[in-house]
């Protein structure tokens, strides 16, 4: 099979805007992306019982399993190929709390509240994808970057609608 789709580049530009007596005090930082092929966006509905909403593992083996699920509402992806995930919670009120887990077992956990969004970086400069990107200990100083395994999320309230962007080479 040949393919019609040409690689692109991604450019993701985050910009505050605030006016404080009469002075600009906003930013704009862009990042761009190159040789992306690959997009998924979708929107998923999560309860207030932890989800699976995404999983990475290497081309030749099979997903990590979660304590969540063995499902994943938004997918399974290459640790080596991704390189850029937003997560934005659509809903107008309720937060949500997402969960990274390393392939190690180490976890950390965000809140995001309704209308925030959260981007992970992925390696983007050396190729590594989801690789080496996360840890989480006890001490600061005793960092050991490990591969991302999975990112749930469980809503406070009710359920709360989240919109995935995952960009991949």
């Amino acid at each position: 099979m040949t393919t019609t789709i040409a690689n692109a580049t991604l450019t993701v530009t985050v910009t505050e805007a605030v006016t404080l007596n009469g002075y600009d005090q906003g930013s704009s930082n862009t990042l761009t992306i190159p040789n992306i092929d690959e997009v998924v966006k979708r929107i998923v509905t999560i309860s207030t019982t932890e989800t699976g909403l995404l999983s990475f593992s290497a081309a030749s083996t099979t997903a990590v399993a979660s304590t969540a699920a063995d499902t994943y509402v938004a997918g399974h992806f290459d640790e080596d190929d991704v390189r850029y995930i937003r997560i934005t919670n659509k809903d107008d009120t309720n937060f949500v709390v997402l969960r990274f887990r390393s392939q190690g077992g180490h976890e950390f956990a965000v809140k995001v509240d309704g209308g925030n969004s959260f981007i992970y970086c992925c390696d983007t400069v050396s190729g590594g994808g989801t690789e080496s990107t996360m840890d989480a200990n006890t001490a600061a100083l005793t960092v050991a970057l490990d591969h991302l395994a999975d990112i749930t999320a469980d809503a406070d309230t009710a359920d709360v609608d989240l919109e995935v962007f995952v960009a991949s080479v």
